[in-house]
């Protein structure tokens, strides 16, 4: 299977699907680009840019079809990496009369599809019957803004078929993207959105005033509570400590590129959640994820007090100082 010998689409407009875009060009001669908005594509077009996120990346347009319709690009595409807010995945594909269920499917998605509570993976298998051998996970740790900026960064891709996983970690090497293969598609997948569960609260502590000393506490945590929830749902031998799993929790919980955080330090700092939401203009995972694994942990009945914390304050209306408090007295 060679997968540079397919085209490859992107599906997204924004700074993870421009920087994803990006890395794929160093390896494919021509992408395939969905954006929904035609006055997006049309104003990339002229300036060679994405009119919103990481405008300092020039590319050559002579290089990229647009597409506004995700009937054509899917027709046209047999590799389709998805890279937009697991929100308005069903949003984008509810109408889609393509077939798909033979393309391979990459996912640079770290949410849960909220109203079926599915992982991605599970939700294009389910509805799509895209086999899971045929799909791959993109898993952190790395920012779109220092993709932007050829910083040196370690992704890891995830497929219940290694030798694909290879094939898709392929699409995206390159001088700055050094990348690892997994089989662990569900331990990944669920890490992803886990930490941006913990970098919101991360940042609600900030915004309190909590210390570094603190948030060393939490991060400490939060990666036995990702532990501990991953191994419940999918019992396999895997390392938690590897930069798929603590990697990506450290950079999202710290880095000031990471909008979980800054959403949860206005949380913290007394902005309403849905002052926050606006304030941000961006979509941040982690408000949606806590509520869907918050339900999905009913089952599995995990100890997890950190997700459950965030839960509270964002959907229960608990108080963040009070919450938080009682926190304190959960870790050690």
């Amino acid at each position: 299977m060679n997968l540079k010998s397919k085209k490859v689409a992107i599906i997204g407009s924004g700074s993870w699907a421009t920087a994803i875009a990006k890395m794929v060009l160093e390896n494919v001669k021509h992408i395939n680009w969905y954006m929904r908005k035609p006055e997006t594509t049309e104003h990339f077009e002229k300036t060679g840019h994405n009119p919103r996120y990481l405008q300092n990346v020039e590319f050559d347009t002579n290089r990229i079809t647009f597409y506004n319709d995700i009937d054509e690009i899917t027709s046209d595409s047999g590799i389709l990496i998805f890279a937009i807010p697991s929100a308005y995945l069903p949003v984008i594909l509810g109408n889609m009369k393509t077939d798909i269920s033979k393309k391979h499917i990459l996912s640079g998605i770290k949410g849960v599809v909220s109203e079926e509570n599915l992982l991605v993976v599970q939700y294009f298998n389910r509805f799509f019957n895209v086999p899971f051998e045929n799909m791959g996970v993109i898993a952190g740790p790395c920012h779109a803004e220092e993709v932007a900026l050829k910083r040196l960064s370690y992704l890891t891709v995830a497929c219940t078929d290694e030798k694909k996983a290879e094939k898709f970690a392929s699409l995206i090497t390159c001088d700055y993207i050094k990348t690892t293969v997994s089989d662990d598609i569900w331990g990944t997948e669920y890490s992803s959105v886990l930490k941006n569960i913990i970098a919101i609260a991360s940042g609600i502590c900030h915004g309190l005033r909590y210390g570094d000393n603190f948030q060393a506490v939490l991060i400490s945590n939060a990666i036995q509570e990702i532990k501990r929830f991953v191994d419940t749902v999918h019992p396999i031998n895997r390392d938690i400590k590897s930069s798929a799993y603590l990697g990506d929790l450290l950079v999202t919980a710290y880095s000031q590129f990471s909008r979980n955080r800054t959403f949860g330090m206005m949380i913290g700092k007394g902005y309403p959640v849905k002052a926050a939401k606006l304030e941000l203009n961006m979509v941040a995972e982690g408000y949606y994820s806590s509520k869907s694994i918050f339900e999905i942990n009913k089952i599995h009945k995990v100890d997890m007090p950190i997700t459950e914390a965030v839960y509270n304050i964002l959907y229960e209306n608990a108080s963040p100082k009070k919450e938080i408090a009682l926190l304190t007295e959960k870790l050690s």
